[in-house]
């Protein structure tokens, strides 16, 4: 068992923090095609979003699959940073303050790239 940065095992992170991209890809995709649905759907129909009463309920879903889409891709830039920072030897370092992160935050956010300190601190 190879320790790390951060008194981390390197392998296990790599592990956790590759399963989370494959299923955050996957996620990606399904909202993707969900979004694409979502549009064709209201192309096909003659919709009025103003007027007609399913109108807002189509816009929200909209709405919220695209949202869901961009956490998802920001998600997977973290873990792709976090993946770098463990191949370069700075993970579990603070990118502000240089501290090292706690072990119990890179458990519970190991794409974390901020102590909590920092992260609660405004930029």
């Amino acid at each position: 068992m190879e320790v790390g940065d951060a008194g981390v095992d390197r392998a296990a992170v790599r592990a956790r923090l590759t399963q989370e991209r494959d299923a955050l890809g996957a996620m990606g995709r399904d909202l993707a095609a969900s979004f694409e649905d979502i549009v064709g759907a209201a192309k096909d129909s003659n919709l009025d979003d103003e007027h007609d009463p399913e109108g807002s309920t189509i816009a929200a879903e909209r709405s919220l699959v695209a949202s869901l889409g961009r956490s998802a891709a920001e998600a997977l830039i973290e873990i792709e940073q976090a993946l770098a920072r463990l191949d370069d030897g700075t993970y579990g370092v603070c990118l502000r303050c240089g501290a090292a992160i706690s072990p119990g935050r890179l458990d519970a956010r190991p794409a974390a790239a901020l102590c909590i300190t920092c992260a609660g601190r405004p930029r």
